[in-house]
């Protein structure tokens, strides 16, 4: 028996991240309760929220389960693009 797989690619402006599963896409979600629900339809029953964000089954692509925008996943820190700096 092969090994399954589990693949979220990198999220889009208001299409959330597609999600591949055995090699076949499988759907989009914009919440990890949303990816939640999608894999136990496609046969992961096993597996919470929690389990979903720390299973190493799982491949990320363009950020963690934190990221669902690709606006939450800049590659700066807050302090490199002055958010968050007082100014004078």
């Amino acid at each position: 028996m092969s090994a399954r797989a589990i693949v979220v690619r990198q999220p889009l402006p208001r299409a959330g991240r597609q999600v591949w599963v055995d090699g076949k896409p499988a759907g989009r979600v914009r919440s990890l309760g949303e990816l939640t629900e999608l894999l136990h339809r496609e046969g992961w029953q096993d597996l919470d929220e929690v389990d979903v964000a720390e299973s190493p089954v799982i491949e990320w692509h363009g950020g963690g389960p934190e990221v669902w925008t690709p606006w939450s996943a800049s590659p700066w820190p807050a302090s490199a693009t002055g958010v968050g700096e007082a100014t004078p």
